[in-house]
């Protein structure tokens, strides 16, 4: 099973940056990707962006496309959600999740390794 640790949260004005790490540790598959997921007050959970354990492919939503990027440091397995642009609808929890793929660049949330969540603040 994979372990997964958020840092890099905090509390920024619009259109400033934050850069947030997921530390992976643990088992995984070649099949497996790593993904971000979002969740604000009162709203459903969404999906943020996606990178093969590769890191040959990425997917975004398109609320996040041109303003967020997903990179990857295979030595030390940790993974980066670079924000830039940001805004105040950007405001919610962040998760990453490990898992196959296919899944985690949809459904991250069902991922069976999850992290623990980093809050992300946009003060208008």
């Amino acid at each position: 099973q994979v372990q997964l640790v958020e840092s890099g949260g905090g509390l920024v004005q619009a259109g400033g940056s934050l850069r947030l790490s997921c530390a992976a540790s643990g088992r995984t598959f070649s099949n497996f990707g790593m993904g971000w997921f979002r969740q604000a007050p009162g709203k459903e959970r969404e999906f943020v962006a996606a990178i093969t354990w590769s890191g040959g492919n990425r997917d975004y939503a398109d609320s996040v496309k041109g303003r967020f990027t997903i990179s990857r440091d295979s030595a030390k397995n940790t993974f980066y959600l670079q924000m830039n642009s940001l805004k105040p609808e950007d405001t919610a929890i962040y998760y990453c999740a490990a898992g196959p793929y296919t899944l985690v660049r949809v459904t991250p949330w069902v991922a069976a390794g999850r992290g623990q969540g980093t809050q992300v603040t946009v003060a208008s």
